[in-house]
């Protein structure tokens, strides 16, 4: 799945900089900015692309069959059968519950006129489950050395989130 959105790397171990869609784009600095092993970049992708569907079917925007088939079988098959995920289910389905419930608060907060700098945070828990990745992957010395590197792969900026209420 690749979004017609695109984004340059932002940090230099990522170079040369390139325009790539956002899932190639974050595939990149998975692997690269934060040398992640391939189960690890292939399930935090199967999460980030379903992340999307989701929010795209929640918003009733266009989503292609391809993709809504694509992250019928991750959801259900691809994601459970990867060994990342297996070795490291315990550490992960927790902050996968606690992302779901943060995003659903934030999207009640948002379709109820109430969207603010709580309601951005609160959408942003996909980056808590990269964070663990590399703190699984590195050890937690590895990841608080790098955890600005992961809260910079948030792209959305507070007032572009703003601005979506706003003209609505």
């Amino acid at each position: 799945m690749c979004e017609n959105q695109f984004a340059e790397f932002w940090h230099p171990a990522a170079s040369p900089i390139k325009e790539l869609c956002m899932t190639d784009w974050l595939k990149e600095n998975l692997q690269r900015v934060f040398m992640l092993p391939a189960p690890v970049v292939e399930w935090l992708t199967m999460v980030y692309d379903a992340i999307q569907v989701f929010d795209d079917i929640a918003d009733g925007d266009m989503v292609e069959r391809k993709d809504l088939n694509a992250t019928i079988w991750n959801t259900l098959v691809g994601m459970h059968q990867n060994s990342f995920f297996l070795a490291n289910s315990h550490h992960l389905v927790p902050l996968l519950a606690t992302a779901i419930m943060k995003w659903q608060a934030s999207d009640q907060a948002e379709r109820a006129g109430q969207a603010d700098a709580r309601s951005f945070v609160w959408r942003a828990g996909y980056y808590d489950l990269i964070l663990m990745a590399v703190s699984i992957t590195h050890g937690p010395g590895f990841a608080t050395k790098n955890a600005h590197l992961v809260m910079e792969l948030y792209g959305e900026k507070f007032e572009d989130y703003l601005k979506e209420f706003s003209n609505a």
